[in-house]
């Protein structure tokens, strides 16, 4: 207890945005209550006008937490509709045979609206969803991470449940290295550390800013992971999978269009990436690739000098022609093999295997048989920089 008998501020906070949350409420909170984290902790707990049985189960937990020494601090409100998570995460795409980009819906990490439920002293802030579970080890490892690296975002590996649910999206988020979780934040499945995994300083939280309330279709995560790395933000990864991360129907959803998250990664590539390339080749004649160099801005396309493809039909056609350009003449771009191309690239594929921006482009996809399959047609080494925009 601090002087005047008020508790001591805790070390940890646990933040728990919850929004008719009862059918995964109690393994969620059991799981705050098994973590083997030995400083002082704290969950602080949002009741988004649930309509459910949840607050019944969050004080039937707060005294089981509060026997055990965490402090249970609750806030929210009883209206209409729910208030928070009015964005959009990027953290959940859509399954693998769903285009339609409905997103699980992530309460904020640090709801706007909820600022009763979290005490400014507070120095390490565990972000969690109400329909997750942490493993006992995770606060404790991801605070000795953190601690480590106080102006980063602390992730981890994740367990997915059901097992089957959005595969590739899962072997992405858990097996990408160290370096690639910079060097990947350009493709379309979002932050490389998913939120609900997030950890880092309050200091440093509060310096970044807070998540984007401009309403619904605003991929929030998206943009407060972009600002985090405009700042010099890091971002780590503990390598042991630390959370159980649900996919379900019932799922609350809110749909992001795809263009707008299109727009907020191509102005990200823009303003991070092209500035420092005074030319460079759209690995991709395709739909995707010619898709991108509209996206540009004139500037931007000035600088392509090139697109490259392993089809020779898109080969033989010589040429790109923008017919929707004001300039005349209107801007031709020629179409020509990988092996005559020049780096440095932006690779525009649906999905990478394999992706290496250190030294060397190696390249291969998974989505069309003529790259495994032919030793002339698989990429050679290029000594570049190159970027993937899948």
């Amino acid at each position: 207890m601090e002087a005047g008998g008020q508790p001591a501020a805790a070390h940890v906070s646990v933040i728990l945005p919850v929004h008719n949350a009862e059918a995964w409420l109690d393994e969620c909170l059991r799981s705050v209550l098994q973590q083997d984290f030995e400083d002082s902790m704290e969950l602080s707990v949002f009741n988004d006008a649930s309509k459910d049985k949840s607050m019944t189960i969050i004080e039937k937990w707060k005294v089981k937490l509060e026997d055990s020494g965490i402090l249970v601090v609750i806030g929210g409100h009883d209206s209409p509709s729910p208030r928070g998570g009015t964005g959009t995460s990027c953290s959940n795409p859509p399954t693998e045979n769903n285009s339609n980009n409905n997103r699980d819906r992530p309460e904020h990490f640090l709801p706007a609206q909820a600022p009763q439920c979290l005490r400014t002293e507070h120095r390490l802030l565990v972000s969690t969803h109400w329909d997750d579970a942490m493993m006992p080890q995770r606060v404790r490892l991801q605070h000795e991470a953190a601690v480590r690296h106080p102006t980063s975002i602390i992730g981890c590996q994740v367990r997915r449940e059901p097992p089957n649910s959005t595969e590739r999206y899962t072997r992405w988020i858990n097996q990408l290295a160290s370096d690639q979780l910079l060097t990947q934040v350009f493709t379309s499945h979002g932050p490389t550390v998913v939120m609900p995994t997030w950890f880092c300083s309050r200091a440093w939280f509060s310096h970044v800013g807070p998540f984007d309330e401009g309403g619904q279709g605003v991929p929030e995560d998206l943009l407060f992971f972009y600002s985090h790395l405009r700042k010099g933000g890091g971002v780590v990864r503990v390598d042991q999978s630390l959370l159980i991360y649900r996919y379900h129907p019932k799922a609350a959803t809110h749909s992001v269009l795809e263009t707008t998250i299109w727009t907020h990664r191509v102005r990200f590539l823009e303003e991070r990436a092209l500035p420092h390339w005074a030319a460079f080749t759209i690995w991709n004649a395709g739909r995707q690739g010619r898709r991108l160099y509209r996206s540009l801005t004139a500037e931007s396309r000035r600088k392509v000098v090139a697109f490259c493809d392993v089809d020779e039909n898109k080969i033989k056609k010589g040429f790109y022609s923008y017919e929707d350009s004001e300039e005349r003449p209107k801007p031709r771009v020629p179409i020509l093999h990988f092996r005559a191309a020049r780096p440095p690239f932006v690779i525009c594929v649906k999905l990478a295997a394999r992706f290496v921006v250190a030294g060397y482009t190696q390249q291969i996809t998974d989505m069309d048989p003529r790259w495994q399959n032919s030793e002339e047609n698989k990429p050679h080494r290029h000594p570049c920089r190159s970027l993937t925009l899948s």
